[in-house]
């Protein structure tokens, strides 16, 4: 994730001195990886948006780019500023996921509504016993009830 927006970045520097590089080149992958998941996966398989949107990867290129304006120094970028793109890279992603992380009750049991939209699309790829949504029971391979 970080190769090509450092590539872009290192030129916008070497060339004209811009430090915006990284961000500039990750808004462009975004905005592609938006309109690749709207037309083929809502488009072609009405498949729900919310379940395949792309990594946040904007704070992670504006850490790299503020080290960069900072520091001046090519060789601290890669070092400070790659370990600040890796490092927020799970924690940038949370606004995304947070919404799905909410209680709804449905059906007479409490879940959250990540676990309600993958029993309502079910991947033809999971096999049963880990599509079941239960509550307070752990089934085992033999279809028994474990307490």
């Amino acid at each position: 994730a970080i190769t090509f927006p450092a590539a872009v970045q290192a030129v916008l520097w070497w060339r004209y001195r811009i430090a915006f590089g990284a961000t500039l080149c990750v808004l462009g992958l975004i905005f592609g990886e938006w309109v690749n998941r709207y037309f083929n996966f809502w488009g072609w398989t009405y498949f729900p948006i919310n379940f395949v949107f792309p990594s946040q990867l904007i704070p992670g290129a504006i850490v790299l780019d503020v080290v960069l304006l900072v520091s001046g120094s090519m060789q601290l970028t890669a070092v400070v500023g790659g370990l600040g793109f890796g490092l927020l890279f799970y924690p940038g992603n949370w606004p995304m996921m947070a919404p799905l992380h909410l209680p709804v009750e449905y059906n007479g049991m409490m879940m959250t509504l990540a676990d309600l939209s993958g029993y309502h699309h079910v991947r033809t790829g999971m096999p049963e016993y880990i599509r079941m949504v239960e509550k307070g029971t752990l089934r085992t391979f033999g279809k028994d009830v474990a307490p």
